[in-house]
């Protein structure tokens, strides 16, 4: 098929059309992908994944011991039980996503190497027209969709967040990201120090521990970390009596969420009360004569920042060991030994990896436009944190922090597939996001409010990010109890959606 794209008339060869294009094979678009043959059989659709299979982050990151840091009865989707550890591997993941491909007949709608480099909206055409690189051959491919599912993260895949430290070209040993992780990086019998105190960071010390000579964790600032058993005494009783794996899903499932909602309470009501529960958590581990105070006591209150599994208290068992050791401090600069603290201590390292965040990544960093014009999401307002104003069929798939990604990726799939009903009721084939006459005055806030959270990628990336209102539906929450009411009740005809 050969068509006239929306911004040249030279004619260029369409690879394929498709009512539904989903751009990434991670968790979310898989879960659109399920969604999208669920309550829409007759689409036709499609997923590009740049990467050479599926699995988003669990199929790229390759560092030491990488795991979820949310249960996977929240993590894993809703429509397929959950039956091992609360908090799982990569590969375990991966086998879990691996069985809901193949349980739903998947397989067939995903395109794996295929990097989107463009996509340009034509209101003549109703469709996007999209260019493609195919990474095996290099070619440059092209496909037409009626309605565009952005499910591709929100970080960039070609490189993590590196501070720019001074002296690190000094330095004669490995300098290392968790994302440059090669599977069969040999580590055993070294000295490493890991920058960072966030959920990666927690994760490669303790998997590192007892094989490195030794590892040491150094951070500017401590974050708060909540050690637990990882295993649900609740999913075990109901599998011992042998209650169907589906009902102990949604089940566990509840209960985890109610628990959830009763942390994030407590951080906002009583910080107080939550941060003392969580050091009780360090000491239990550490013993009071640890300096808990000095290594594991932020000073931000609770879940400003993300809170920290450590199942097991893995991490605290390799301190306890002498494998592992803390150090907070500021970095002097780097040196060929190692690097130099502030405070004017040398540690020495044959290998330092560099924990210290994610490159934020806004829709994948394709270049839109509608109608010939490049959109500036940051120009934008959002819809529920999922669609742009002025910007026609399309939704982006953002989840929650301090929640599992994946229980937003089902709101905003289930919200879509019923604004695909409701436009098939009206006859329409094209909708856009757009601020009503009494929203045209409305304040103009960030996508995610500082002073409510507040990671370092976001806060260095926030500039990029679309803007929320003041009121419904322009607000971006990050509140799961209350979307998961919001949401499914939302009001497709209140004016701020226009069909055509």
């Amino acid at each position: 098929m050969s068509v006239a794209t929306a911004s040249s008339s030279v004619k260029t060869e369409i690879a394929g059309h498709f009512d539904v294009l989903v751009v990434g094979a991670g968790i979310s678009g898989i879960d659109a992908a399920y969604h999208l043959k669920k309550d829409f059989p007759e689409k036709s659709f499609t997923v590009l994944e740049t990467q050479g299979s599926f699995g988003g982050t669990w199929e790229f990151h390759k560092y030491p011991g990488i795991r979820s840091d949310s249960d996977l009865y929240t993590f894993g989707y809703k429509w397929k039980p959950w039956v091992d550890a609360p908090i799982a591997s990569a590969p375990e993941i991966l086998k879990y996503l691996n069985e809901a491909i193949d349980e739903n007949a998947l397989r067939e709608h995903l395109r794996f190497q295929h990097q989107v480099k463009s996509a340009s909206w034509s209101s003549e055409d109703k469709q996007w027209y999209l260019t493609v690189e195919q990474l095996e051959t290099g070619e440059e491919i092209f496909f037409t969709c009626g309605f565009l599912w952005m499910c591709q993260g929100y970080y960039k895949f070609d490189g993590g967040y590196v501070p720019d430290w001074k002296g690190k070209e000094t330095f004669k040993g490995d300098l290392i990201h968790p994302m440059e992780w090669k599977e069969d990086y040999d580590y055993a019998d070294k000295e490493v120090i890991v920058i960072g105190s966030g959920a990666a960071a927690a994760t490669i010390v303790p998997a590192m521990a007892g094989i490195a000579k030794h590892v040491t964790m150094l951070q500017r600032s401590p974050t708060y970390f909540s050690p637990g058993r990882n295993k649900n005494e609740l999913a075990d009783t109901l599998r011992d009596l042998d209650v169907p794996d589906e009902w102990t899903h949604e089940i566990v499932r509840r209960q985890v969420l109610k628990e959830g909602a009763t942390i994030t309470k407590l951080a906002f009501e009583q910080p107080e009360m939550l941060k003392e529960q969580l050091l009780n958590g360090v000491k239990s581990f550490l013993g009071e004569d640890y300096d808990v105070a000095k290594h594991f006591t932020p000073t931000y209150e609770p879940w400003r920042q993300r809170l920290a599994f450590v199942p097991d208290g893995d991490l605290f068992k390799g301190i306890n060991a002498g494998d592992a050791s803390m150090c907070t401090d500021n970095i002097e600069s780097f040196n060929e030994n190692g690097i130099l603290l502030q405070s004017g201590k040398q540690l020495d390292a044959d290998i330092i990896v560099s924990a210290t965040g994610f490159k934020l990544c806004v829709l994948g960093d394709i270049e839109f436009s509608v109608d010939g014009k490049a959109v500036d999401f940051s120009k934008t307002t959002t819809y529920r944190g999922c669609m742009f104003s002025d910007v026609p069929n399309m939704a982006w798939v953002f989840g929650y922090f301090r929640a599992s990604w994946t229980l937003r990726a089902d709101l905003i799939s289930e919200l879509l597939c019923r604004m695909f009903g409701h436009m098939k009721e009206k006859g329409s084939t094209v909708v856009t996001p757009a601020l009503r006459e009494e929203d045209k005055n409305m304040a103009s806030l960030p996508w995610i409010d500082p002073d409510n959270f507040n990671p370092g990628y976001m806060q260095r990336g926030l500039h990029k990010m679309p803007k929320q209102g003041d009121r419904e539906p322009w607000i971006f929450t990050q509140d799961y109890d209350l979307e998961k009411t919001e949401f499914p009740a939302a009001n497709p005809d209140d004016g701020s959606l226009l069909y055509t």
